[in-house]
C-alpha cells in the first residue's frame, strides 16, 4: 500500500520543469540555430571556387608557386565569411533601419560610375578606390540594397499581411532608378536581374497580379527596344540565336563553352588538364568559370554544382515559409533571390539557354565584389533563419561560433 500511495504522489513543480526541459529544448538555452543546409552548400560552392580559380588561373602565373589571382580569390572567400558571420549576428531590424540610407549610397556610386568608372571590355562597371588595388564594382551592393530597401518598404505598408496598392507608386521607382543607371554603364544582364528579383518580391509581398501585369509588360517592351536599338546587345542576341555561324565574333565565347562541355563527357578530364581556360575561353575565371568545372569535373561536377544552388533556393524559400512577420518574409525571399538567381542565369548563359548577360557564378566566379555580397545576403538569411527557427530545428550547439553569434 505504501509503494502505492508513493507513486501517486504528485511530482514536484521543479522535478516537472526538469523532466520537460529534458524532453523539449529550450530555446533559451540554445545559443544559435544554423540551418545546416545553407552553410554546407555555400561552404562546398566556395571550397569548389577556391580549387577551380587555381585551376583556371595557375596557366598565367606559371612558375609562382600560388598564381596573384587565385591567392585574391582565397582572401576574398575569408573576408567574406568574416561579412557573413558579422551580418548573420546583426538582428533583420538593423537591416531594415540601414537599407533606405544604404540603397541611396549605392546609388550615388552607381550614377558616378559612368563619368568616373574604369572601362573594361567597352563598358564601365567598376570604380577605382583611391590608394587600394581594388575596384568597386556598384551593381553588386545595389542589388542587395535595393532588394532590402524594397523589403522594408512593403513590410511597413502591410496591412493584415498585404500591402496596400498604393505602394507601388514608391516601389517603382524605387526599381526604375538602379535599373536605368545599369543601363547607362551599359549593363544589360545586371538591369534584367534586379527587374526580376525586384518582381519576384513584389509578387511575394501579395500584391494583385493585375497590378503588376502592366509593369511587367512595360518592361518586357523596354527591354526589346533596348536591345534591338543598342549593337553589342543585339549582337548577343544574334550570338545566342546562332552561335556556330557567328562562331569567330559574338558567338565565339558560347561554341567554346559548348566545346568544354563536350570535352568534360560525364567525369571530366581532371582537375587542371582542361584546355579550354588555355586562352580559347575568354573570362574563364568569371563569367564561364562553370564551363571549365564541366570541362575537368564533367557532368557530376556540374550535377554538384546545380544540386547546391538547389538546396540554396529550397533553404532559403524554407526560412521564408517559416517567417512569422511580413518584414522577414520579404527579407528572406529577397536575400534567397540575391544569392540563387544570378547563379541560375549564369548557368543558363554557359549551357546556351539564355543570351550572355556578364554576371559571374555566386561563390565560384573570381571577384571580391559578388562573394562579398553573397555573403552578406547568406549572413542575413541564417540570421533569418536562427530568429525564426521552431523549437524542432536542428542546431549547432556550443561552437564558439555559436555563441558569438548568439540571437
Amino acid at each position: 500500500m505504501r509503494r502505492r500511495d508513493a507513486r501517486k504522489r504528485p511530482v514536484p513543480a521543479r522535478r516537472r520543469s526538469a523532466a520537460r526541459s529534458l524532453s523539449t529544448p529550450d530555446r533559451s538555452s540554445v545559443p544559435f540555430a544554423l540551418d545546416g543546409a545553407l552553410v554546407t552548400s555555400a561552404t562546398l560552392l566556395a571550397s569548389l571556387g577556391i580549387v577551380m580559380n587555381y585551376s583556371t588561373t595557375a596557366a598565367q602565373a606559371i612558375g609562382e608557386p600560388i598564381p596573384p589571382l587565385a591567392l585574391r580569390h582565397g582572401l576574398g572567400i575569408l573576408f567574406a565569411g568574416v561579412c557573413a558571420a558579422i551580418a548573420a549576428r546583426l538582428p533583420l531590424v538593423f537591416w531594415a533601419r540601414i537599407s533606405l540610407p544604404a540603397y541611396i549610397v549605392s546609388l550615388g556610386l552607381l550614377a558616378v560610375t559612368p563619368l568616373l568608372g574604369v572601362a573594361a571590355n567597352g563598358a564601365q562597371r567598376w570604380l577605382a578606390v583611391p590608394g587600394l588595388p581594388i575596384s568597386l564594382q556598384p551593381s553588386e551592393p545595389v542589388r542587395l540594397f535595393t532588394m532590402l530597401a524594397l523589403a522594408a518598404l512593403l513590410a511597413a505598408s502591410s496591412e493584415r499581411g498585404r500591402p496596400r496598392p498604393g505602394v507601388l507608386k514608391l516601389a517603382l521607382p524605387l526599381i526604375a532608378l538602379p535599373a536605368l543607371l545599369l543601363l547607362l554603364q551599359p549593363d544589360f544582364g545586371s538591369a534584367v536581374v534586379l527587374v526580376a528579383m525586384a518582381g519576384l518580391l513584389l509578387f511575394t509581398s501579395g500584391l494583385p497580379l493585375r497590378l503588376l501585369a502592366l509593369p511587367g509588360v512595360a518592361a518586357l517592351l523596354a527591354a526589346a527596344v533596348y536591345v534591338f536599338a543598342r549593337p553589342y546587345a543585339f549582337a548577343r542576341l544574334r550570338g545566342f540565336l546562332d552561335p556556330w555561324r557567328h562562331a569567330r565574333d559574338e558567338g565565339f565565347q558560347l561554341v567554346q563553352s559548348f566545346v568544354a562541355f563536350g570535352r568534360g563527357g560525364a567525369f571530366g578530364v581532371g582537375i587542371g588538364d582542361g584546355r579550354q581556360k588555355l586562352s580559347y575561353l575568354p573570362e574563364a575565371h568569371t563569367d564561364f568559370i562553370l564551363s571549365v568545372v564541366a570541362e575537368e569535373l564533367g557532368l557530376v561536377g556540374v550535377l554538384v554544382v546545380l544540386g547546391a544552388f538547389a538546396t540554396l533556393a529550397l533553404a532559403g524559400l524554407r526560412i521564408a515559409r517559416r517567417a512569422k512577420s511580413p518584414l522577414s518574409l520579404l527579407v528572406a525571399t529577397g536575400m534567397t533571390a540575391t544569392i540563387v538567381l544570378p547563379g541560375a542565369i549564369n548557368a543558363a548563359v554557359v549551357m546556351g539557354l539564355l543570351p550572355t548577360t556578364g554576371l559571374t557564378l555566386p561563390f565560384l566566379s573570381h571577384g571580391s565584389n559578388s562573394l562579398v555580397c553573397t555573403a552578406v545576403a547568406l549572413g542575413i538569411l541564417l540570421r533569418i533563419g536562427a530568429h525564426e527557427a521552431p523549437p524542432q530545428t536542428t542546431r549547432v550547439r556550443g561552437a564558439s561560433l555559436g555563441r558569438w553569434l548568439r540571437a
